[in-house]
């Protein structure tokens, strides 16, 4: 897959040969079962070699820009997205900076100058409630009516298919904010995860018995599951590693911050400042404040054992 982080760079790119695309547009955030029936009509469209598929999505997400008090936390950082559009087999994703200037953009000027011009478009494929242009005042009927002007074609997304994604996107991401990553694996069709670097906390967990690799995330805007105690897995230097991790505040040591800590089984290499990641596979508990540490230890080993036992029967 090409990647072009402006719709200029695709077009400098492409040059005066470039083959005409078939084309899709949206955040896409989760890439999960929904996104997938549309971006393989994508593909589909694209079989005999005579297009190429193109998906043109937006960073910073339109609400970060346009809404100044906005707090959406995504499902998909950019390297994620990145690598499950590659693996749906999309052969171009332009991946452009939204700004103010973007978004004053008249319907017609978006069409022509960027879906004709640069995009060399043939198809678009598109929800049949998607609205563009300047103050989001076009419709698909004004997409269509460019189509017939501009000669190509618009192939709409029914109803059906686009509440298929939006509901499977609300529930993955009630289902991650209520804890429950068992459900929101199941929607995704792949295991959520968080990637960051490992740094050094209070390392607490050693004392114990438990030493834990602490977890400072990249983005601020990745959504963080409920605090809780977690089953996880990594594949570190090549090999997959089993552990547990805890999301929160450590009441038990009256921590003030949240912290994402992993205690990875069987493993005691030093992973300071490496960037790792974690696959999130079901939550154990929720997270409690012990009247011990000795307590806390003892429901760290069950915790463990928990673990141990999901494994074993995968």
């Amino acid at each position: 897959m090409k990647i072009f982080h402006s719709i200029n760079d695709f077009q400098v790119a492409s040059g005066e040969n470039a083959k005409k695309t078939i084309l899709t547009l949206g955040t896409f955030d989760g890439v999960h079962f929904g996104h997938k029936k549309i971006l393989e009509k994508v593909t589909q469209n694209t079989e005999n070699e005579k297009y190429e598929s193109l998906v043109l999505t937006f960073f910073p997400h339109p609400r970060m820009v346009l809404q100044e008090d906005s707090d959406i936390k995504m499902l998909n950082t950019i390297d994620e997205k990145i690598e499950l559009l590659d693996k749906i087999g999309i052969q171009n994703l332009v991946i452009h900076p939204f700004d103010e200037s973007f978004s004053r953009l008249t319907a017609e000027e978006f069409v022509k100058n960027i879906l004709v011009d640069q995009f060399h478009i043939h198809k678009i494929i598109i929800g049949h409630d998607h609205r563009f242009g300047r103050n989001r005042t076009a419709n698909i009927d004004d997409l269509k009516a460019f189509g017939k002007q501009y000669d190509f074609e618009v192939e709409e997304i029914s109803a059906q298919e686009i509440k298929e994604v939006s509901v499977s996107s609300t529930k993955i991401r009630q289902a991650l904010i209520e804890g429950n990553v068992a459900l929101a694996n199941e929607f995704l069709g792949y295991n959520y995860s968080l990637t960051g670097i490992i740094a050094k906390g209070k390392q607490l967990g050693r004392t114990i018995g438990f030493p834990t690799a602490n977890l400072k995330l990249e983005e601020n805007f990745k959504l963080i599951p409920k605090n809780g105690v977690y089953i996880v897995k990594s594949i570190i230097n090549s090999k997959m590693v089993l552990g547990m991790m805890n999301i929160g505040f450590n009441p038990t040591v009256d921590g003030k911050n949240q912290t994402i800590e992993i205690n990875y089984f069987d493993f005691n290499e030093d992973l300071y400042d490496q960037k790792i990641t974690v696959s999130i596979l079901e939550r154990i508990r929720s997270e409690e404040k012990f009247d011990s540490v000795a307590l806390l230890k003892e429901q760290l080993e069950k915790d463990r054992n928990t673990a141990l036992t999901y494994f074993k029967k995968q």
